[in-house]
Parts: C-alpha cells; sequence; structure tokens
C-alpha cells in the first residue's frame, strides 16, 4: 500500500496519513519532477508542526464557491490525505498565494497527461478534491513547498480565469450516509483484510496498524484513507474519486487491493528465487573453499592441480597433435588454468582436452600385406562368398603396391544372416586392423554422426570419433552395421551426416562438433551392411561400392554347417566332438523342416537345439557317442514347422507357377485365375501390393489387345469378371516379377488350356507383351529346384545373372529366356 518500500506506517490519524505518503506529485515540469522521499524525510517534523487538522461541518460551510485551481501531474488527493507538494510553475505559485490570501482553500486537479506544461481546462480532469493550506514554506530556488489536506470532494462546472492562474466555478459534493447492511459490513472486513495481506506481502508490521483499520466504520472514509496509500495510477485513483457512493468506492478499493496482492505475491516469489539462488551460489563457494584448504592441509592443494595439468600437457605433446589441433589445445589449457578446478567449466575443458590426448592423431597399425595368408583366413571364417573374398584381395594388393591409395567404401547387401558383418570381423583380422562396429539401425540423431557442440550439458563426440579412440589406432576396419535402417527426424537426417564420412574426397578433415578441429578419416576403411538397398538415399550409394551377397543354397548350408556350425555348437553346448555324429541326412532335414531362411541363423538355433538336448542325457549320465540320423530329428525338435509343397502332377485351367523373391530365399508362388459371370471386373486379392496390382492390370490389357490372336471371345471381357488370387493371402506380396506368370494364368483361364505343371517363370510383362529383367534369380531358381521342377522361364536380359548360380543348380533345371511374352506360348502350353 505505501509507495514505497521507505514507508514502514500505516496510520488512520492525519498526521500518521502523511507520514505514509511520501512519494508524492508535484505540479513542476519534468525535469524539476524529483523523488522527494529525503526531502519529506528530513523536513517532515517541521512540516507537520501543528499539522493536526480535523474537518468540522462549520469549515466546510465557509468553502467558496469560487476557488483558485491547481493542477497537479501524477497524483490523485482524496478526503483527509495530508501530502506535502512542491509547486514550481507560476501558475500554480499564483494559485497557491491566492489561496492563502482568501481563506487557505484551493482546488486541486489531476492533469490527464503529465507531459503539458500549461494545462488548460480541457487538459483537467473536472472532478477534483478542496483542500486547505495548511503550512507554506519557500525554498532558496523559488519553488514553493506546501502542506494540504484533502477537505471536500468538487466538481468544476465552469472556469472563471486561466491566467494568471486558474480559477474556476465548483460545485462541492457532500458524502453520502451509507445503509450499513451484511452486504457493507462484508466490504468492510474484506477491505481490512487485504489491507493487511499486502502490508504483510510488503514486508510491513502489521500488528499496530489491524486495531486501526478495525476503528474505522465508515466505508467511505475507511476506502479514501486506503486509496491515498496505495500505489495506483492516476486513472485508476480518478475513478475512485469520483465514485460519490461510499460502497461503490470501497468496492473499487477491494478490486485493487485484490490486484495488488497478486502482483506482491509474484514479486515475493522473484524476491525468494532470487536470494535462494544467491545462497545456494554462496553455500557452492563455501564448501569449495572448505575442500581446498582440506587438500591443502592433506598436501593435496594447488601442487596437486599442477601436477595434473602437467601430466595433461605431457599427454597432449605425445599425441601428436596437428598444428591447429595444438593450437586449440594451448588455448582451452590458458582457459583451464584461470578457472577453479572444481567448477563445471573447467570439468568440461579438462575432459575435452583429454579426449584430445588420447585419440590417436597419428598411430597407424602396420597392415600384413601377405595376400596368400589374407586369402587363408578368409577361407578358414568363410564358406563360399569368391567375389567378396577376391574384391578384399585385390584392395590387400593394391595397398601394398601403392601404400598412400585411398580405402574403398564396401557395402555388403543381402538378406540377414549370410555373414555380412562376420565378414568384417574377417577382413580387421586378415588386414592386421583392429576392428570396431556400428550398429545405425533405428539411429535418427545427426548428433550420433557428428557429436554435440560442448555448449549443451552432457555432450559427447560422435560415434565416429569414440571408435577411432576405442580402437587406438587411425586406420581401423569400422563397419556401420545396418545402414539401410537409418532414420530422420526433428535431431537431423543422420544419413546426410554420413556423406562426409563415406567420401574419400572429404573425410581427410571430417569436423566433429565435439571437437571442433579436423580429424583425418581417410585411411580408416569403412564397410557398410545392408538388407535392402532401396531405403539407402542415392548420394550415399554413390559413395559405396556395392558387393551382393547372395542366400546360401541346400548344399552350402549343408557344407556351412559340417565345417563351422556343429563343431561351435557342440563346443557351446559343453559337449566334446567326439561326442557327437550327426549324418548329412540328418543336417538335410534340419534344413529343409525347421527353416527357410537366406542365412544361417535359423539353422544354428536348431542345430544348438539338438545339442542342448544330448547334453542333458550326457548330465544325466547317459554316456555318449551319440548318433543322429533323420528319423531322430523329429524326435529332438518335435514337428517340422515347414513341408516341401507336394508338387501337383497337372495344373488346372487358370493356374500357373511363379517365382518370387523375399528377404529370406526364393518362394514359389501358384497364382490362380477364375472366370465367372459378371461385368468385365478384374477382381485382385491375396493382400498384393500397388506394382503387383499394375502389373495385373498391364497383363490384362496386353491379353485384351491380343485376343484375336490368342482365340478368345472378345465379349467375355464385358460379360464375365474375372478373379486373380495369389494364395497365402496373409503375407503382402509386391513387386512386378509376376508379370508373366499373371498373363499366363489369365490365358489359361480364358482359352480352359492347362499350363505345363513342371514349368515355373518370372518376369516383367509390358502392354506389348515384353519381358523385362527382375532380380533375384539365383534365389528363384534355388527355389524351383528344390521344388522340383524342370523348367523355368526368365527374361532374356537375366541370362547374364547365371554366372552366380551354382552348375549343379542349372543342370537340375532347364533355362529358357524369353522376350517377348508370345514366345514363351509353346512352351507353357506344350503347342501353339
Amino acid at each position: 500500500m505505501p509507495h514505497n518500500d521507505e514507508n514502514k506506517q500505516f496510520s488512520l490519524s492525519p498526521s500518521d496519513t502523511a507520514d505514509l505518503k511520501t512519494d508524492t506529485s508535484s505540479d513542476t515540469s519534468k525535469d524539476e519532477t524529483e523523488n522527494i522521499h529525503s526531502a519529506a524525510a528530513e523536513e517532515k517534523e517541521a512540516l507537520l508542526e501543528g499539522s493536526e487538522y480535523e474537518k468540522n461541518p462549520e469549515e466546510e460551510e465557509r468553502i467558496p464557491s469560487q476557488l483558485p485551481v491547481l493542477a497537479v501531474r501524477d497524483v490523485v488527493i482524496f478526503n483527509y490525505m495530508i501530502l506535502p507538494l512542491f509547486v514550481g510553475r507560476e501558475k500554480s505559485v499564483r494559485a497557491v498565494e491566492a489561496a492563502l490570501e482568501q481563506k487557505k482553500f484551493l482546488l486541486v486537479c489531476a492533469q490527464k497527461a503529465e507531459d503539458i506544461e500549461d494545462p488548460q481546462s480541457e487538459d483537467l480532469y473536472h472532478f477534483g478534491t478542496v483542500v486547505k493550506v495548511m503550512r507554506m514554506l519557500k525554498m532558496p530556488d523559488g519553488r514553493v513547498k506546501v502542506l494540504v489536506q484533502g477537505v471536500s470532494r468538487a466538481v468544476v462546472d465552469d472556469f472563471v480565469q486561466l491566467s494568471p492562474y486558474l480559477e474556476a466555478h465548483i460545485t462541492r459534493l457532500d458524502e453520502i450516509v451509507p445503509q450499513y447492511d451484511a452486504n457493507t459490513e462484508a466490504l468492510l472486513r474484506t477491505a481490512r483484510e487485504l489491507s493487511a495481506k499486502v502490508l504483510t506481502l510488503r514486508g510491513i508490521a502489521v500488528n499496530d496498524i489491524s486495531p486501526l483499520l478495525e476503528s474505522i466504520d465508515d466505508p467511505g472514509r475507511l476506502a479514501d484513507l486506503i486509496a491515498s496509500n496505495m500505489r495506483i495510477r492516476v486513472d485508476e485513483g480518478q475513478k475512485i474519486l469520483e465514485a460519490i457512493d461510499p460502497v461503490e468506492r470501497l468496492t473499487l478499493i477491494t478490486a485493487l487491493l485484490a490486484k495488488e496482492i497478486e502482483v506482491a505475491t509474484v514479486q515475493a516469489r522473484i524476491q525468494n528465487s532470487a536470494r535462494e539462488g544467491m545462497d545456494k551460489a554462496q553455500k557452492e563457494y563455501y564448501l569449495r573453499e572448505q575442500i581446498k584448504a582440506i587438500r591443502q592441509e592433506l598436501g593435496e592443494g594447488e601442487q596437486a592441480e599442477e601436477d595434473d595439468l602437467r601430466e595433461l600437457m605431457q599427454a597432449l605433446k605425445k599425441a601428436g597433435l596437428p598444428k591447429d589441433v595444438n593450437k586449440e589445445a594451448d588455448k582451452q589449457l590458458r582457459r583451464l588454468r584461470t578457472m577453479h578446478n572444481d567448477s563445471s567449466e573447467a570439468n568440461v575443458i579438462r575432459t575435452y582436452l583429454e579426449l584430445l590426448a588420447d585419440l590417436p592423431w597419428k598411430k597407424l597399425s602396420k597392415d600384413k600385406l601377405d595376400i596368400l595368408n589374407a586369402a587363408k583366413i578368409l577361407d578358414e571364417d568363410h564358406y563360399g562368398l569368391d567375389k567378396v573374398k577376391d574384391r578384399i584381395l585385390e584392395f590387400l594388393s593394391v595397398r601394398k603396391l601403392n601404400p598412400d591409395s585411398k580405402g574403398p567404401i564396401l557395402c555388403f547387401a543381402g538378406p540377414p544372416g549370410v555373414g555380412k558383418t562376420s565378414l568384417g570381423r574377417s577382413i580387421a583380422r586378415a588386414l592386421g586392423r583392429q576392428f570396431q562396429r556400428l550398429s545405425l539401425g533405428g539411429m535418427r540423431d545427426e548428433a550420433e554422426i557428428r557429436g554435440h557442440r560442448r555448449t549443451y550439458i552432457g555432450s559427447m563426440p560422435g560415434r565416429i570419433i569414440q571408435a577411432i579412440k576405442q580402437a587406438g589406432t587411425r586406420n581401423p576396419v569400422i563397419m556401420l552395421d545396418e545402414v539401410d535402417k537409418l532414420g530422420n527426424d526433428f535431431r537431423g537426417d543422420p544419413s546426410s551426416a554420413l556423406l562426409e564420412v563415406l567420401d574419400p574426397e572429404q573425410n581427410h578433415t571430417f569436423s566433429d562438433h565435439y571437437l571442433n578441429v579436423p580429424f583425418d578419416l581417410s585411411k580408416v576403411m569403412f564397410i557398410c551392411t545392408a538388407n535392402h538397398l532401396e531405403t539407402i538415399p542415392g548420394p550415399l550409394q554413390d559413395r559405396m561400392e556395392i558387393i551382393t551377397l547372395p542366400g546360401y543354397t541346400l548344399q552350402e548350408k549343408l557344407t556351412i554347417a559340417k565345417t563351422y556350425l556343429i563343431p561351435r555348437v557342440i563346443k557351446e553346448n559343453g559337449l566334446k566332438t567326439p561326442d557327437l555324429h550327426i549324418d548329412d541326412s540328418a543336417v538335410t532335414a534340419v534344413i529343409k523342416q525347421y527353416t527357410r531362411e537366406a542365412g544361417l541363423r535359423s539353422l544354428e538355433r536348431e542345430l544348438s537345439s539338438v545339442c542342448r538336448k544330448l547334453a542333458r542325457k550326457k548330465a544325466e549320465g547317459e554316456k555318449p557317442p551319440f548318433s543322429i540320423a533323420p528319423e531322430d530329428v523329429n524326435r529332438l525338435l518335435g514337428v517340422p514347422r515347414y513341408t516341401e509343397d507336394e508338387k501337383e502332377k497337372t495344373l488346372q485351367p487358370g493356374m500357373a507357377l511363379g517365382l518370387a523373391w523375399t528377404p529370406v530365399g526364393g518362394e514359389v508362388l501358384t497364382i490362380e485365375t477364375t472366370v465367372m459371370n459378371g461385368k468385365g471386373q478384374l477382381v485382385l486379392t491375396g493382400q498384393l501390393g500397388d506394382v503387383m496390382k499394375e502389373s495385373a492390370q498391364a497383363a490384362f490389357s496386353y491379353i485384351r489387345s491380343r485376343s484375336d490372336k490368342l482365340h478368345i471371345d472378345s465379349s467375355i471381357f464385358q460379360e464375365k469378371d474375372i478373379h486373380i488370387h495369389v494364395p497365402a493371402g496373409a503375407t503382402p506380396k509386391d513387386g512386378p516379377s509376376a508379370g508373366v506368370t499373371l498373363a499366363i494364368a489369365l490365358i489359361s483361364a480364358l482359352t480352359g488350356k492347362k499350363v505345363n505343371p513342371n514349368l515355373c517363370m518370372t518376369g516383367e510383362i509390358t502392354l506389348q507383351g515384353r519381358v523385362l529383367p527382375v532380380g533375384g534369380i539365383k534365389e528363384k531358381i534355388l527355389a524351383g529346384v528344390a521344388h522340383g521342377l524342370k523348367h523355368v522361364i526368365i527374361p532374356q536380359q537375366n541370362m547374364k545373372d547365371l554366372e552366380d548360380v551354382p552348375s549343379e543348380l542349372l543342370k537340375k533345371i532347364h533355362v529358357h529366356p524369353a522376350a517377348n511374352n508370345d514366345d514363351t506360348l509353346s512352351l507353357v502350353f506344350g503347342k501353339k
């Protein structure tokens, strides 16, 4: 309620009210308007001497109807309010002198705008307060200081004169006697409680004030008293002054008090928070000083800190930092010397410098460039994969002849479980380099690659730099696993950050955000792995040399199981090699009946399950050796999970066998087509993707355009509905490679001719009947052989892919190339 924190009293007597109201307004110019708190405090005793003034009815009756007018800038005066004012403007001084010459009464009106130096009638509020000049004091600088007390509300009827001072006819407004009821009493109590609460929030004692507030029963006087001591704007004060009804006036005051409580509460909370923060800082400083004193007593004070810094400097010197990196390290060392050892910033800088010291800036491991020994190591670890092994040996040969050559960025693409990750370990062993693997699957934050800036709490370098640090050399083999499963979101695109890492022309100055200095990655051999190339961005694919690892054939799986998997699972399950003998036919049964994959993970799990059951027998006392025949497989592993579909001797009209590629290998799909009465609609079912649906539409359009040559009645397309279904309806299917099969199945259904049951096919078809190349030829031919089929139709442009198909497979199935679907009809239906 007081205007500033210097005022710590709240009084109801006129003199005590003057004590409170030291933050006053004046009518002086803006340059002359000053805070007169100190002046009021110094001269308060002189000004208030004999100032005990109480209004009486007789005196109020003597108030003239024409009074001088004093304009004030930033204060509204209320009844019973005693206030010292500085008066400096000439008009105002003359108005005070005129009042003293008459009956000492003066009308005080507030200005609407503070910046008006010579206010006219329209610049003033016409509702003001009649005051009595109680004391006047002339200042040495010509200004006048007066002490006034509010006597009565009044309104200006008209201005009599504007110079040499303002004078006006007024109408004095008498106080209305309020009607005392429950509402009035409630307002009185609320105003007293809120006033006490405001004073408490301001830190002012209310013990002496509460009884004084309780003693006032007049709502108008209580409202004027509270308003005269509140921090309110001129417009708000003017509203209260103009409220003639005491109850209405007290209601306005109550609303302002409630608002003041909200402001004071927020202010107190801010001050307490600032004080708590300062107390915490002082406490931390005090504790640090205690720790420092304890360390000095133990002989671990400044000397220990100097020793740590000296060790850090020596480590940085031994690291062989490049010139620009050494410059940054010296800069951070100078900053560290000026900081307190226990400050958070010092810990950040120390951690950064330790990382610089630990990184292998010049340490290189020596490559083993014995080509024959490398070939031996690769053959020991992996069966087959001749193309990959040849590429690795070529790299070693080039490095042996040209040590400064830049390393390739290899990407092994293939289905899960074919040995992509383990091949990276073998490459590192063959080269004699350290191996580090980074799993990129699901990574969405670019900072995982480039690191976080040191401005963030808990920042750290990216995983590339961390791998280099862990390897301890500048030329390790780093495998970026599952590069096709990178994601991106609001935190950035990690695949874009990899563009610099995997470009030999750029990565010699790779900049990690945490390091903020370039690091040379050109000596690192990066190897990526992926299951699907379609999800890898084009620019990233362009930086890599893609090497495709196809799925293993049955014969390859059998050889790998005998050579690698069975000895491993025997050892892992506590058995010895002489304890177990598994027939090749039993391993083949496990492969066919319990696994369906392109890789070897499921096969290894099933073989491990067999070994666990035999290990239990051995642990229970049964003596080895154990022999596993094909008939024992079902007893040990349970009911077969997969059964080979029995090859149908004949196919019904509308049926055709197609070949499909899946991540676990090739599949033989039976496509069924039927013709029924309808309106010429083409119905597709079997959870087909958009591309496969478009292939069916293209095949249908091709047949309609060839209906005469195929001896198909064209009216069928208007009178019949054709339904195409691909079994295993719960499995999503997509891709263009079923186009030829769809066309053959449609022709079979429309002509009633049966398809050769020993024939399968693959290829994309166009509207003109052209057969376009597709992928996964090796896996598809493998599926056809496993199904017992004798003939397969593939696009003519895919004949080059037969180099990857083992020769023993090509002996079991006859491959027919096709450039146009018309060329395949005689082979499919047995005659033209």
